[in-house]
């Protein structure tokens, strides 16, 4: 088991003992940053502040484009109608796939319906099949979603994304669309979702490339492991009280010196976590 599966298994056990405010905490600023990562990388200018302005305090900034700000609701409102489905164990299908972009795109008229005319990746070799052969494509990607096996969900989830991309099935809107199609696939077996930084886009869309031009995951899914392992440090770091080490050790003692670490690096010793959670219950009861 590597380094970013021990992690994810850590999380698991850790995001269930949170309270339901730190829930509702974690997914509201991940919503944000999801939110503000998938659109920058399409070019919408608004800043994490102003994303968050509209998303969590219904405030729209000055000078705010209409079509910037239908991209932040809609990929906010597409966000949330993944994790409906995923809640109601709903399988990622073709029409499911329609039924985010058409979210993701709620005032154009031509959310869900696949394009009728060629499309061009600006700075990109490949060229997406000609719309005559996307309908084709789509039907092959359902199929091979449902029965293709893979190492690990997140090798599967680099696949969706990357596959969906070289189709480009739509006009508009097709990489914010695969970024939620991957997370789907990460919410649906139990992983959690992931967020591509603008940071790292030349590195992202070179990736993308490698994988439409000669077929190979491997930096994709090297990009993905990597940005999953800074998420999950923060995140285990930041709720590091929350790890119950006399728990892992019956259960899961191969995750004894992992849990450890966050903890140290949390500033606190055992003892030092149990007074915290005593706290802590004692103010819920409160």
């Amino acid at each position: 088991m590597g380094d970013l599966e021990r992690k994810i298994q850590l999380f698991q056990s850790v995001f269930p003992k949170l309270s339901e405010f730190e829930k509702t905490d974690w997914e509201e600023n991940f919503l944000v940053e999801f939110t503000h990562d998938s659109t920058s990388i399409e070019g919408n200018t608004l800043t994490l502040i102003e994303t968050k302005m509209i998303l969590a305090d219904a405030i729209v900034p000055a000078e705010t484009t209409l079509r910037e700000l239908d991209e932040v609701r809609g990929h906010a409102d597409a966000w949330q109608f993944v994790k409906d489905c995923v809640r109601e164990h709903i399988p990622l299908s073709e029409d499911v796939i329609k039924d985010i972009h058409e979210r993701v795109l709620p005032a154009r008229g031509a959310g869900g319906i696949y394009r009728n005319v060629p499309v061009y990746i600006r700075g990109a070799q490949h060229v997406p099949p000609n719309p005559r052969k996307v309908w084709d494509a789509m039907k092959n990607f359902a199929y091979r979603m449902e029965h293709d096996t893979f190492a690990s969900p997140i090798e599967k989830a680099a696949w969706i994304h990357a596959e969906f991309v070289k189709i480009h099935p739509f006009q508009d809107g097709n990489g914010r669309t695969a970024r939620l199609i991957m997370n789907y696939h990460l919410l649906a077996n139990d992983f959690p979702p992931t967020s591509i930084k603008l940071k790292n886009k030349e590195e992202y869309f070179s990736a993308l490339e490698e994988y439409a031009m000669q077929d190979s995951l491997t930096s994709f899914s090297s990009l993905l492991h990597k940005n999953m392992e800074r998420e999950m440090d923060a995140f285990l770091s930041m709720y590091a009280q929350h790890i119950d080490v006399a728990q892992l050790r019956t259960k899961s003692p191969g995750l004894e010196p992992l849990a450890n670490a966050y903890i140290k690096a949390g500033g606190l010793t055992q003892e030092e976590k149990k007074g915290r959670l005593h706290t802590e219950r004692k103010g819920a009861e409160r």
